[in-house]
């Protein structure tokens, strides 16, 4: 049986992020923290595409896209 989220992939452009946080504070299974002050899907294995961290995220630097897995910016 396959799942709704196998084609999903969680992708960011670390230049846009500031580190603001306010990603990872949405974030309900902790996939993201900042390090460096940025943000880093530090666990992309328990995310479960709810999209908080897309529809939160004031600069657009993360994103959930469908199908193949593209490449980060």
């Amino acid at each position: 049986m396959s799942n709704k989220n196998d084609n999903k992939v969680l992708l960011q452009n670390k230049d846009w992020c500031k580190g603001c946080g306010v990603c990872v504070g949405f974030c309900p299974t902790k996939t993201l923290i900042i390090e460096n002050d940025k943000c880093i899907i530090a666990y992309p294995e328990k995310c479960i595409f709810c999209s908080q961290c897309e529809l939160r995220c004031p600069d657009n630097a993360i994103w959930i896209t469908a199908g193949g897995k593209e490449d980060e910016q």
